[in-house]
């Protein structure tokens, strides 16, 4: 299957920080495969509550420096305070981060209600931008099939104008099955004349069970054929897989023709199942 538009999207890949040193080994031979795919850039993630902050930054900056690659950290405020994020923002600008993806984040285990100074991503956006101005790109999710704790649609995508508004320069989608979930967006933003980039985020499928807890905390829908099939399949990860990667190229394939920007792919630090859907569609380096 091959890229017969005359658009030609970027790729960028996402990963988070190792916690042992075996986890950090099989990271690196990952990125280092991630890297020869040519993408624009590299994130990483940053736990709920922050609790991998300096693990965030050191991946970031290993990553530039081995990979030549710009690199950008995640940064969540829930939970936090401006003080602390106010003295990691002057850190990440003194090693010239210049991009970073600014979310609410997750609560943290046993935090059942918001609290902190900030609640919602916007706040953050706005604090970033009043102690920084313009340095940081920031890319902020977007919710095609509406965020987990939406109470309706329109409100839902009311919470995304309002970080436009704030000072994002882009978006990236939590990740979907449904292109018309895509499509169905992109045509909110025109009319409510939102015009940065969303960003579809890819997540390739490698495992069901895995897969079908990410989609009940984050309230991705899996598709009712999609979801039978890899029930199906049981423990055979071979045909899973096969599966997975024909849907989602198919996916990826149909969101090309509706003129998506770039794809961002939410690697869970295993770079083949991207790579596949990259080559499948001459992506990246493979064009």
């Amino acid at each position: 299957m091959s890229n017969t538009s005359n658009h030609k999207p970027s790729i960028s890949f996402e990963f988070f920080p190792a916690k042992s040193e075996e986890s950090q080994n099989k990271l690196r031979e990952e990125r280092t495969k991630l890297a020869a795919a040519d993408p624009t850039y590299f994130s990483v993630t940053y736990g709920a509550g922050g609790t991998t902050r300096s693990h965030t930054l050191e991946t970031v900056l290993e990553t530039r420096k081995v990979t030549g690659i710009n690199s950008a950290p995640h940064l969540s405020c829930v939970g936090d305070n401006r003080e602390h994020l106010g003295s990691l923002l002057e850190e990440y600008k003194s090693h010239g981060i210049n991009k970073m993806v600014a979310l609410r984040g997750d609560l943290p285990s046993g935090m059942g209600i918001l609290k902190g100074e900030f609640a919602y991503a916007r706040d953050l956006v706005a604090f970033i931008r009043e102690k920084t101005g313009d340095h940081f790109h920031l890319a902020v999710a977007a919710y095609p099939e509406m965020h987990p704790q939406g109470v309706t649609m329109d409100l839902d995508f009311q919470r995304f104008v309002e970080k436009v508004d704030a000072g994002a320069n882009s978006a990236i989608t939590q990740y979907f099955y449904n292109a018309d979930a895509y499509e169905h967006f992109m045509d909110l933003c025109a009319k409510k004349n939102v015009k940065i980039p969303v960003v579809p985020g890819i997540m390739p499928i490698t495992n069901y069970s895995r897969l079908a807890r990410f989609s009940q905390m984050c309230g991705a829908e899996i598709p009712r054929w999609l979801e039978k099939q890899l029930m199906a399949y049981g423990d055979d990860t071979k045909s899973i897989r096969q599966l997975g990667e024909e849907a989602v190229t198919r996916l990826v394939e149909k969101l090309i023709g509706l003129g998506a920007p770039s794809f961002h792919f939410y690697t869970l630090n295993q770079a083949e199942p991207s790579l596949a859907i990259c080559r499948n569609l001459k992506l990246g380096a493979f064009d």
